[in-house]
Order: C-alpha cells, then sequence, then structure tokens
C-alpha cells in the first residue's frame, strides 16, 4: 500500500465478486491506498442451484467501506467518486419500490438450462437453435442465450416458469452491478456490458446500445421488466441520503455506472490499445483485447462485445478452468482430509506449489495434464470434455504432475491463440497478465515459454477489476483519458520466452491436441451412457 498526503484525492473503487465484496481507496496516480475484504456467502442448491443475498453484498459494501475510514479517518471526505465492478450475469428481481423479491440468482445457476433450450429450438436448429432466430441474434448482439441456462435470459425464464409470483411482481431484472447501483443513487439501470446476456439488445453502434422490440418479444419477458441502458462510464448521479450514510461518504459524492468484471478488469490491465491484449488467469481463464470492430466465430466461440471504452469493443475468447485445476489439485488430491490426511493446508500453499513446480524440467518429464475439469467454452464448446493426466509412469512423483498441471493450462491457453490472432487479424506481440496466476513467477515463465510470447504481469494483478472500476471513474468525471489510464497502470517484470525450449513445448502441443481428437468421441461416449 501507498501513504498517501492531505492533498491527495480518491476513488472509491468496488470489485464486488461471487466470494465476497473487495473494496479499495485509489489516488489520482493509480496507487493502491487501502484494501478490504468482506466475504459474501453463497449458497449451492440441488439441480444445479447458486444464489446469494444481495443485501450481503451491500452489507459487505458498507463493512469494508466502513473499516478503510477507521484506518484513515480522513480519507473519506476526499473521495470524488464511487464505482463498481461486480461478478457478471447474476439476476435480481426487484418490484416498484426497489424490493428485492427473491434470492440472486448467479452465473453459475443452471436450473433454467431445460427452460431456455426449450425455449431457443424451433422446426429446424443448428447447434440447439432456432435456424430462423440465430442469425438475428448474432447478427445483433453477437451471441445467444447459453443452452447452460447460466446467463440472465435463462434466469428470467426460469423465474417466470417456476416462481410466477415473483415475476407478476417484478417491476425490473437487475444485474448484480444494476442492484448496488439501484443501492447507491436510487436509478433503475444497466450498462452496456451488464445488459448484453439478456441478450435483447442492438449492439451494432457501441454509442448506441439499445433494445430491440424483435428480440424483445421474442424473449418471453415482458419488455417494460428490463431497466434503462447506460454506458459504463456514465455519471448516475450522487449518493442517496441513506447510502451516504451508511457508507460514511459525503451527501453529494458522484457514481460512476461501472462494469462487470470482464469489462473493468480489461482497463485494470492497462491493455487499452486497439488489438493490446490480455490474460486472466483466475478460477476460469479469458484471452481479451479491446477492438473497433464487432464481429463473431461462432465456430471458436469468440464474440466482441460492448465495453467501456468509447467506440470500442472488447473481443473475449473465454476458457472454463485454469487456477481452478490448482485449486483441485490442493482441495481434493494434496489435502483432501480423508484418513490418510487430516490437516487442512499447509502455509502458502501456493508458494510452495510453485517452488516445487520450478524445479521440476519443462515438459514434466513427459507427463501431460488436460485442464478440462469442466469442459470447455474456447475454442471448442463442449461441456463433455473431461481432466486427466496422459504418459504417468512409476518414475513420476507428485512434483511432476503438480508442474503437469501448470503447463497443461498454458497449453490450453495456446490452444485458442490461433482462433484469436485470427479474429484480431494480427499476431499477439505481448500478453499483460492479471488474476491470481499472474502472481506466480514460474508460471508467467511457463505461459512465455508456451505461447512464445513475452508475458507482462501488472504490479497489482489481483487487484484489476478495482483498478478497472478507478479508470472507469477517472473517465466518467473527466480527470482523465483512457491512454492516461493505461500509463497510470503499474506493470511488473517482463518474462520473455525461452528459445530452447520451443521445440519441446511445440511437440508437447502436438500431444495436446491429437489427446482431443482421439478422446473426443471416447467422453460424448462417456457422457451418452450416464444418461
Amino acid at each position: 500500500m501507498t501513504p498517501f498526503s492531505d492533498d491527495d484525492s480518491f476513488v472509491l473503487a468496488v470489485d464486488l465478486g461471487t466470494s465476497g465484496c473487495k473494496t479499495a481507496l485509489i489516488d489520482m496516480q493509480g496507487n493502491l491506498l487501502a484494501w478490504e475484504f468482506e466475504e459474501v456467502p453463497l449458497k449451492v442448491l440441488p439441480g444445479g442451484g447458486a444464489e446469494q443475498n444481495p443485501d450481503h453484498w451491500w452489507s459487505g459494501l458498507v463493512a469494508s467501506t466502513q473499516r478503510i475510514w477507521t484506518a484513515h479517518p480522513r480519507a473519506a471526505e476526499r473521495v470524488f467518486a464511487v464505482c463498481i465492478s461486480s461478478q457478471g450475469e447474476g439476476t435480481v428481481a426487484v418490484d416498484r419500490a426497489g424490493r428485492v423479491l427473491a434470492p440472486a440468482i448467479l452465473s453459475m445457476d443452471m436450473r433454467g438450462g431445460p427452460i431456455i433450450r426449450k425455449h431457443v429450438r424451433g422446426w429446424l436448429n443448428i447447434a440447439g437453435y432456432d435456424v430462423a432466430r440465430l442469425p438475428r441474434w448474432i447478427r445483433l448482439t453477437g451471441g445467444a442465450p447459453a443452452l447452460s441456462g447460466k446467463d440472465p435470459a435463462a434466469h428470467m425464464l426460469f423465474i417466470r416458469e417456476t416462481m410466477p409470483d415473483v415475476y407478476r411482481q417484478t417491476d425490473k431484472f437487475l444485474n448484480v452491478l444494476d442492484y448496488m447501483n439501484y443501492r447507491l443513487t436510487g436509478r433503475l439501470v444497466a450498462t452496456a456490458d451488464s445488459i448484453l446476456t439478456s441478450w435483447v439488445t442492438d449492439n451494432r453502434r457501441p454509442d448506441r446500445i439499445r433494445y430491440d422490440a424483435t428480440l424483445l418479444s421474442r424473449s418471453g419477458i415482458d419488455p417494460n421488466k428490463f431497466p434503462e441502458i447506460v454506458s459504463c462510464t456514465d455519471v448516475l448521479g450522487p449518493l442517496t441520503p441513506e447510502a451516504a450514510r451508511e457508507l460514511g461518504l459525503p451527501r453529494t459524492t458522484p457514481v460512476v455506472a461501472g462494469a462487470i468484471d470482464t469489462t473493468a478488469a480489461a482497463i485494470g490491465s492497462g491493455a487499452i490499445g486497439d488489438g493490446q491484449a490480455h490474460l486472466y488467469i483466475g478460477t476460469s481463464s479469458w484471452l481479451a483485447a479491446h477492438i473497433p470492430f464487432k464481429k463473431t466465430d461462432i465456430f471458436s466461440s469468440i464474440a466482441s462485445v460492448p465495453c467501456a471504452v468509447p467506440d470500442r469493443y472488447l473481443m473475449i475468447a473465454l476458457q472454463t478452468t485454469a487456477g481452478g485445476n490448482l485449486s483441485y489439485l490442493k482441495n481434493n488430491i494434496l489435502y483432501h482430509q480423508d484418513e490418510l490426511l487430516k490437516e487442512s493446508s499447509a502455509p502458502d500453499i501456493y508458494k510452495v506449489l510453485d517452488q516445487i513446480a520450478q524445479r521440476v524440467p519443462a515438459g514434466s518429464r513427459g507427463l501431460l495434464y488436460l485442464p478440462w475439469l469442466y469442459g470447455e467454452r474456447t475454442p471448442v464448446d463442449d461441456a463433455h470434455l473431461r481432466a486427466g493426466l496422459f504418459g504417468l509412469s512409476l518414475e513420476h512423483t507428485r512434483e511432476d504432475v503438480i508442474r503437469a498441471f501448470y503447463e497443461g493450462v498454458a497449453l490450453n491457453t495456446r490452444w485458442m491463440l490461433p482462433a484469436v490472432t485470427k479474429f484480431l487479424d494480427r499476431p499477439l506481440d505481448k500478453l499483460r497478465l492479471i488474476g491470481g496466476g499472474a502472481l506466480s513467477s514460474v508460471w508467467c515463465q511457463i505461459f512465455a515459454d508456451v505461447l512464445d510470447v513475452p508475458i507482462q504481469p501488472t504490479a497489482q494483478p489481483q487487484q484489476a477489476n478495482a483498478l478497472g472500476a478507478w479508470g472507469m471513474a477517472v473517465f466518467g468525471m473527466k480527470r482523465l483519458s483512457f491512454e492516461e489510464v493505461a500509463k497510470r497502470i503499474a506493470v511488473g517484470t517482463t518474462f520473455d520466452p525461452t528459445p530452447s525450449r520451443r521445440t519441446l513445448y511445440d511437440e508437447r502441443f502436438r500431444t495436446f491436441l491429437e489427446l482431443h481428437r482421439r478422446l473426443k468421441p471416447i467422453y460424448h461416449r462417456a457422457a451418452k451412457a450416464t444418461l
């Protein structure tokens, strides 16, 4: 943390994720001056349900903010804006008085899957979608409702079908960000990116994202239940008296609309210029870059979508499980609690894993890991793929297994690079790295070697979303341009590819691709056998 002077002014920047609320105080130079976290409970339900109580989001923000003022009692009066980055693809139903009618349905929730799959089908279908309706979705929005049921298009239908009283009382359906902005300002609005996965907007002009009447009528949801759309950098107004009192801020403090996590992270990475890419490595991963055109590659599941930078889109290529593989290794294998092991974990377990992976030769002594713990999305959309170790022998130890996990995630990232560079129509000359994975120097080097691209972790990779909220706030308040924001995002040590490892990782990647080709039909047969 950086100390501050009496002349500093600040943004209260919020990163509201599934795990909890992280609140930061950031100055005009992009320095993180204070950082507090408040956990938010998650409720997992039978049948694929995942819910949170929106009041817990708000209380998490209040508690974390108050701890900042306790440590820095004079800072609140110098906050010139509040801005939130939040988890995306959640759904909150509120009535005319803004009261929450049911728990928030999160992006992990798949209970609406059967309903949305039935809803989007027709007499003739492509990949599960009505052939007559799919082109309009792709042309206007850039995508289509997820057949898994994980986005608001399915959540709203699930509420309509299974909670008719809630649906009847609903005045507006809000995403997570939208609900928090309502609590801050009293305004019921959606940002151009938070409304995206309702799949009812015309996104062909980035400066004029608007609802499409045909898509609204086909959504199955009353059009009046969708909120007004605003830009991510719009100033929504001052805090409500109640919000100002609870947060301990002046009543006149402005609120900038903010964005969902992928949009915010793109700003917080500092890779803001056209074609400048960043790679996020958290539980899941994505590779993204701002571009000046709208485009969809349905074959590789890559699209450019509305974002925070004016007159630009954000290309996003998502992969299902990245750092989640290390969490799985830690929780389910190395420290799974059963008769063999009673301890919960070792101290600094990920630092220990780094130390072990560092001393194993590149290539993991021939061991190769496929990181598809929960299927994959890019460059193939295949829910049936599963993880596995290939080449395991008596000569291998768990040290080799650990390094193979790191390399497997990097090889999986390389798998989507050809589709990404084709989409961008340019090669990647470097990659910013953000998320928890960027804290690992050994993983940064593995990514550089496997991708054959210099890797630049930001100086504060886990705070990328909060820095993104800061960037949107200072732009929205007309204090900095996005070019100036990018210059103030500090970068750590660059990791260059190791030329001597190129041939090795090329061979490893060929094996990776062949394993996918040969195992894919086996995975699909196994999935059918369990139905």
